[in-house]
């Protein structure tokens, strides 16, 4: 598993080294500062998009940026940099996969209960039970639009 606190730190310590402020290495490689400075509290980890540029401003290897740490000539990697790469993209369109589908099932759970809330009624208690079920279907297709555009507009 990628330890994202200590590659954001082995990133930070990296670019001191090359005397880089945040926003001169965002501009050499072409993303926001900001997004240097979730890599470096480790937040998240660099796309895969970026991972070869990021590498060679800063002079490390991607067996070197996920491990967090320099690697030196005792170097036992299994796969190559190109396979790094092409696994951490996978990676991360799985986890897109993922939080998707998770959206689209609250937004499906929340139009079911919408359904079953309009044909429960008649006394008291069933009013109340129909007014939470209406609650319930109307937060989770919330949460599920909320999810689905922070995955896919925001990534």
């Amino acid at each position: 598993m990628i330890n994202q606190a200590a590659a954001g730190k082995y990133i930070a310590q990296k670019r001191k080294e090359k005397n880089l402020t945040q926003e001169q290495l965002a501009e050499k490689i072409g993303i926001s500062n900001k997004t240097i400075s979730k890599w470096e509290c480790g937040k998240c980890m660099p796309d895969y998009s970026v991972i070869e540029s990021l590498c060679c401003e800063l002079g490390i290897t991607v067996p070197e940026l996920i491990a967090g740490e320099d690697k030196g000539q005792n170097n036992n990697c299994i796969y190559d940099e190109k396979q790094m790469i092409d696994m951490l993209e996978r990676i991360q369109k799985l986890e897109k996969q993922k939080q998707t589908m998770l959206g689209l099932i609250l937004i499906i759970m929340g139009m079911a209960l919408s359904a079953m809330s309009q044909n429960y009624g008649g006394s008291n208690f069933r009013d109340f039970v129909s007014g939470v079920m209406s609650g319930l279907s109307v937060g989770g297709m919330l949460a599920g639009i909320f999810i689905i555009g922070r995955y896919l507009f925001l990534n």
